[in-house]
């Protein structure tokens, strides 16, 4: 019996050790997060059917902005504004690229949010609940909750 019970505490040491190094292994991509700054979105006036969103998102590792919701819209989608052939336009993107460390900003004339679909009228001061979704490259997906202020362009 001494030799099981002198055993006994070496084998769960190292057990001990294999749980800590498995937690924080799988704790890394917790570690890979967005920051995301001075979010707004555009006040509509009665009527109107859709509005912008912006923000900054800076990734801590290398990652992709690949949906958006929020309650107050049907539908949400990230756009991308350009020119071609002296016409401004503007499309989905299925996903937009965040490359680790740097910011991407989410402003008129750019990258954006559309809401389309708007449930109520968008006041400015009010608060809009976005809801981003965002891949890694392992396609692990995590999701963001930010508050957008509605404010005017300045």
């Amino acid at each position: 019996m001494r030799h099981q019970s002198a055993y006994f505490p070496i084998r769960h040491r190292y057990a001990q050790r294999w749980l800590v190094a498995l937690l924080v292994f799988l704790s890394f991509p917790a570690l890979a997060k967005v920051t995301i700054n001075n979010a707004w979105v555009r006040p509509t006036v009665a009527q109107q059917q859709a509005t912008g969103g912006f923000m900054t998102l800076t990734a801590s590792t290398n990652r992709h902005l690949v949906g958006v919701s929020s309650p107050i819209a049907q539908n949400a989608e990230v756009h991308e504004m350009s020119m071609e052939n002296d016409i401004m336009k503007m499309r989905a993107i299925p996903r937009l690229p965040l490359p680790a460390g740097k910011t991407v900003e989410l402003k008129p004339g750019g990258f954006h949010i559309m809401l389309f679909g708007l449930k109520r009228q968008i006041k400015a001061g009010d608060t809009i609940a976005l809801t981003l979704t965002f891949e890694d490259e392992q396609q692990q997906r995590t999701e963001l909750r930010v508050n957008a202020i509605a404010k005017p362009a300045n």
